[in-house]
């Protein structure tokens, strides 16, 4: 870890209660993380804007992340945080698995459609993205939720142990794509369908990506410190 600067849990201030606008700011989030889940439905969003279906699912997600939230089942909006000592061999609650398992699905196969996507239309001069989500989306996203079921992603394992360097990895692929996808859809909206304009867009996701995720891997990014073992600390 040598260059990588650290966070020492002994030195964290320590919250008894999240306050009430932190909590109010968190719901937001995963109301975003459930609605898009639907990749398909998000796919049609992008490309032609908010129809019917789309509110009748916005209004589905609003009030099962309200109900959570209200009993302190979403991550962040809890009353007061779960994880306190870094060191502790916690077991990790079912609503913090679930939430972190559709949020890793989301990050990954989106990125992982969208390049496979612009290379078969670099490859054919054709796109096929719509395609693809409507077979693809389901099927990566399923193995991703396995993989959570099984708890092996980071922050969806069984224990709360390795918080301190799980969730680097979480945010800092969260950074690398929150950075990378509204590039691309920009690029998307504004650029030719042309075999030279979707590899410029391909060349210009891949490099956000592996900027965004190399200054993450550094630690300079908020919360991609890796957090030293020791005292007590919160995770948020």
């Amino acid at each position: 870890m040598a260059g990588i600067p650290v966070e020492y849990a002994a030195h964290r201030k320590i919250r008894e209660r999240n306050k009430l606008y932190y909590r109010f700011n968190h719901w937001p989030i995963w109301i975003f993380v459930f609605f898009i889940a639907p990749g398909p439905l998000t796919f049609d969003l992008f490309e032609r804007g908010f129809d019917s279906r789309m509110a009748l699912w916005l209004g589905a997600v609003l009030v099962a992340t309200a109900v959570a939230g209200l009993r302190g089942r979403l991550p962040g909006v809890e009353p007061k945080p779960y994880i306190i000592r870094f060191t502790e061999d916690r077991p990790n609650p079912l609503y913090r698995r679930v939430c972190y398992t559709f949020a890793w699905s989301e990050a990954i196969t989106f990125a992982v459609l969208n390049i496979a996507g612009l290379a078969i239309a670099i490859v054919t001069g054709q796109w096929y993205l719509k395609q693809m989500y409507r077979v693809a989306y389901f099927p990566l996203a399923g193995s991703i939720w396995l993989l959570g079921a099984l708890g092996h992603l980071p922050r969806v394992k069984a224990s709360t142990k390795g918080e301190g360097h799980e969730r680097r990895y979480f945010y800092g692929s969260v950074w690398a794509v929150c950075g990378a996808q509204p590039a691309l859809w920009l690029l998307w909206k504004v650029l030719p369908r042309t075999r030279l304009s979707d590899a410029f867009k391909l060349i210009v996701f891949l490099g956000i990506l592996a900027f965004v995720g190399n200054l993450a891997r550094l630690g300079r990014l908020p919360r991609t410190r890796p957090i030293v073992p020791g005292e007590l600390a919160v995770s948020d």
